[in-house]
């Protein structure tokens, strides 16, 4: 392991971080990860587990938190367990999601995969990164930095050869941009398009009443301009998260989040003597893509990538199975011609082309409230639809029939589909 920055690296502990100093400048290694997040973290994992040498840069520390919806979908969740960690997240189960609108509920259970009934998890963010961080220090051949500040990417000869951390040229084969949706590299490369419609996330933890029984399910409240999002956590916790249009906000965003929480009768009722046990934090923009997704010797990953508006609840099962993919493929294809880096991207954009259609769908008929109010009706009157478009923005059915997954890609078991993990793990 290479000898890196005072404060930055942490080997196997937190505490072994004060002993150590950065690794010599110009030093080549065959993966740098810009971001320990999600999509980063579970893909140096990956790497590191395949042989590879992958240095991983982080920003921040941890535990940190970070506006989430914190509801784990089943096809994350299978990730989570083919890369070996789901044993040590916890987190509470839920049975699928259930919409509200006006004065309709429409509830979409997750379907069966082999017989096996899916559940997802909320899990709090801050632990689930924390974990996954760690998990990568301890992943042979993988260096892990946080407080290590990403200035910018290291450019030659119309390639991206490294980034500069903290003033040091670090190399390496292969450069992924996976720092979020405010990602650094993705402006400093000229590669951002921006939405032309502006959100704001914001998010509160509440410990509810003794005499409040938690709910098995992940429930989406529609508004006018917004979208609240309530998730059930252990320990008898509940999140709730916000997502809206800038036009929607008046006043202090304090204040006009306990107004659209009190708005919405069902979700009130739960929150009844409840007690807010973390801060309200807000992220804004919440919007923005693209105009690439991979440039020679560079490829962006999970929210960098794009950003995705979270009504159907699957970004971070889908960064995670992005995460997975570049993984199969550097495996199969890294050292040769940098075109596999294009047949990733095409094959990333038809494993994320349903869950996306599936969101700008959603999207369109919750800015006209009739659409919604038929669909709604719709829903409720076929609950195997309802069950089988939930199972498209969970990560675990194809739009037009069959099981979504990676294992149709790769041979190895380590990509089985979710139904043979979720049952080989009851029959253990």
């Amino acid at each position: 392991m290479s000898l890196c920055a005072r404060n930055f690296l942490i080997p196997n502990t937190l505490a072994e971080a004060d002993s150590l100093d950065w690794a010599p400048q110009h030093s080549m290694t065959d993966v740098l990860i810009a971001g320990g997040g999600l999509a980063g973290s579970a893909l140096a994992i990956r790497l590191g587990h395949m042989g590879f040498g992958v240095e991983l840069f982080e920003r921040s520390r941890f535990p940190r938190e970070k506006p989430c919806g914190e509801g784990m979908m089943p096809g994350g969740l299978a990730a989570l367990l083919r890369l070996g960690v789901a044993g040590t997240l916890g987190g509470e189960p839920f049975s699928g999601v259930r919409f509200h609108f006006r004065q309709q509920v429409a509830a979409g259970r997750f379907p069966s995969s082999l017989a096996v009934p899916l559940t997802g998890r909320g899990i709090r963010r801050r632990h689930l990164d924390q974990i996954l961080f760690e998990e990568a220090t301890r992943t042979p051949g993988v260096t892990a930095y946080v407080g290590a500040r990403v200035e910018r990417p290291l450019v030659e000869h119309g390639r991206i050869a490294g980034l500069i951390v903290e003033g040091s040229e670090r190399r390496a084969s292969l450069v992924v941009g996976a720092d979020g949706p405010h990602s650094r590299l993705r402006h400093a490369l000229s590669l951002d398009v921006p939405s032309q419609e502006k959100w704001v996330g914001m998010r509160a933890h509440f410990r509810l009443a003794d005499s409040q029984p938690q709910a098995k399910w992940v429930d989406v409240y529609h508004g006018p301009g917004y979208e609240l999002y309530a998730t059930p956590l252990p320990a008898g916790e509940l999140l709730v998260a916000a997502l809206a249009r800038t036009a929607a906000i008046h006043g202090r965003i304090e204040d006009q989040f306990r107004t659209w929480c009190t708005a919405e009768p069902k979700l009130r009722e739960r929150l009844e003597g409840s007690r807010q046990v973390s801060e309200l934090m807000a992220i804004s923009p919440l919007s923005g893509g693209a105009r690439r997704s991979f440039l020679p010797g560079f490829i962006l990953l999970g929210d960098a990538a794009g950003f995705t508006d979270p009504i159907t609840g699957g970004g971070m099962t889908h960064a995670l199975l992005a995460a997975e993919l570049l993984a199969k493929y550097a495996e199969q294809h890294f050292g040769k011609s940098e075109a596999w880096l294009a047949e990733f991207d095409r094959k990333r954009r038809a494993l994320l082309r349903d869950f996306r259609m599936l969101t700008r769908i959603m999207v369109t008929l919750t800015a006209h409230p009739r659409w919604m109010a038929a669909i709604m009706r719709g829903l409720r009157l076929s609950p195997a639809l309802f069950s089988h478009l939930v199972g498209v923005s969970s990560g675990v059915c194809r739009l037009w029939g069959g099981e979504h997954g990676l294992q149709e890609d790769v041979e190895s078991p380590q990509y089985a589909s979710v139904g043979h993990l979720l049952q080989n793990r009851a029959d253990s």
